[in-house]
Parts: C-alpha cells; structure tokens; sequence
C-alpha cells in the first residue's frame, strides 16, 4: 500500500455514529503551503462521508468516480466500493492516481486503493495517511476508556496527532453520520 504523507484522515464508529476527520494542512516539498484544506467531504445526497489522503487532484478524480459508482448501485456502499477498486485496479490511467481513500455511511467503512484493496476493519476505525497509524491507536484509546461521542473522538486523536506529526495540523474538518 502507498505511504502518503502531508494528511490524516480518522474514520471511526462508536456507539451507533460514524465520524469521518481529517486535518487541514497541505504540504508541498517541505512547505506548509495551505492550512485550511477540506479532505473530508459528503457525497451521494449526504449519505457517504469521504476522507482521503495523497494528490488532491487524484483524490478528487476518485471521489466523484465513487460518487458515480454509488449512483449506478443505488447507494450500496459496498458494490460501489468494491467496482471502484475494481477499475482503479486495472485501468491505465486509474492505476497511475496516487491516493487512498476511507469511505462510511451509517452501516459500514471501507479503505480503498489502488492495489484493489476495499478494506472494512475488525474494530470501525480507520486511520490512513503520515499521522493516520497514531490517529487509530488514539482512538482506539478514546473509544474503550472514556465516554466521549464519536465525533469528540475523531476530533481528540486528531488533535493528538497534530501534536507529534509535522505533515498534520489541528484545523480539523468532522462529518458525521
């Protein structure tokens, strides 16, 4: 799977909501170029949170392909998911996009990438890009021994994130379902 850095994205489900973060910094090279990006956005008449990590034009590309996906397939998440990684898979230029991407509605969560991997986690927590590691074990942490909501969750391990990733910041964007 690819390494991205300059993101994380936090995708988690506790106590019967899904919150879907991520940070808002961008950088290029060395530089913080943009502290205020949006990579966590609602798709599909609001019913699907997407949060990715890697070339924002890439992620993009794959956000509104997921989004025709999700049309095609009435909302169904999963088939929508799995043709998706499908296509990115094996077509040329799909296959050069470099990004990787989290996906939840209110049932299920889903990482997607290009190697064709549509995977749901064991525990609903999904971390993904240079802080996302930390973020899931953070909120794994928040999840069994504090009685926050999910999206104080989300918020608290990305926050916790930024404190020790140089690519994360703490202007953090939370959607939830």
């Amino acid at each position: 799977m690819m390494v991205c850095h300059g993101t994380t994205i936090l995708a988690l489900r506790h106590r019967g909501r899904t919150a879907v973060a991520g940070d808002g910094q961008v950088t290029m090279n060395a530089s913080v170029v943009k502290h205020r990006a949006r990579k966590v956005r609602r798709i599909y008449n609001d019913a699907i949170i997407v949060g990715f990590a890697g070339a924002t034009a890439d992620a993009l590309s794959l956000t509104e392909r997921l989004q025709e996906k999700l049309e095609r397939f009435n909302g169904n998440l999963t088939r929508a998911a799995a043709e998706l990684a499908r296509d990115w898979r094996t077509d040329k230029a799909l296959r050069r996009l470099e990004a990787v991407m989290v996906a939840a509605d209110g049932e299920r969560m889903y990482l997607l990438s290009g190697n064709g991997d549509v995977i749901e986690p064991d525990e609903a927590v999904i971390g993904i890009g240079s802080g996302g590691t930390a973020a899931q074990a953070a909120a794994v942490a928040l999840m069994r021994h504090t009685d926050l909501n999910a999206r104080r969750i989300a918020e608290e391990a990305l926050r916790i994130v930024a404190g020790i990733c140089v690519y994360t910041n703490d202007v953090i964007t939370v959607e939830e379902i």
